[in-house]
Order: structure tokens, then sequence, then C-alpha cells
């Protein structure tokens, strides 16, 4: 499996009870998926062209607390295209022992200048690198 981040988990991660709070986990998720769309697309060119990649929806499974000193892996991988919107499947593990600690479906939709804009042409082609 690619991992195309790697975080450390610092105090600053942390909740009141040592564990990573909820919240930094989006962060993380987030961390990666620009990491791919970086590694894949040329958003510079997307962003001149009046693109952006919108988050609409996020669903998110915490499976077991991660505490300070921990490093997690963050994988990004394309589940599915559908006519206007993109879904993500995102995972973390602990480097250590490779347990999934969160994962998540998050939906994304490509917004131009009259809204969301069709997975098709140039842009499916484009949305087909993050396979």
């Amino acid at each position: 499996m690619e991992y195309l981040t790697e975080i450390k988990v610092r105090g600053y991660h942390a909740d009141f009870y040592g564990h990573v709070n909820n919240a930094r986990y989006l962060e993380f998720f987030e961390e990666d998926r620009w990491a791919l769309l970086e590694s894949k697309i040329d958003l510079k060119k997307w962003a001149r062209e009046g693109l952006v990649f919108l988050v609409v929806n996020i669903n998110v499974n915490y499976r077991a607390a991660v505490p300070v000193g921990e490093t997690l892996l963050v994988t990004t991988r394309l589940e599915r295209i559908g006519n206007k919107s993109v879904v993500l499947k995102q995972d973390i593990f602990l480097k250590r022992t490779e347990e999934l600690v969160t994962d998540a479906l998050v939906t994304f939709v490509i917004g131009g200048k009259d809204g969301a804009v069709l997975m098709e042409g140039d842009i499916l082609k484009e949305i087909e690198k993050l396979r």
C-alpha cells in the first residue's frame, strides 16, 4: 500500500484525554487528499481555469484511540466517480502495527463558475488519474 502522508502525533493534536482529537483526523485526511491531488493533477492550471475541489460530505469511522507519540500513515484512493461528484476512501493506520484506527468516505465536487461541473471530458480524464 502506498502512503503519501506520515504524521507524528504531537501534543497539540490531543484532546483532554491525551488522544488525537476527532477534528484533527479531518486535518490528517485533508493533508493526504492534497498530497494525492498535487501528485496527479496540475492544481495551478485548474485554479487558473476557475476550478476548485469542494468537499460536500465526510463520513468518518473512529476505530481506535491514538495517543500522543504515535506515528500515523494515511492513504487515499479513488472509490467511485458519479455524474458530478467523486468519492475518495481514506484510511489512517498506526505505523508500528498497521492497525486501522480511522477511515472515511469523502465526497467532493469540482466547482466552476456555474456550480458543480459534470465528470466528463478533460475533467473526467484528470480525475481518473487518481486511481
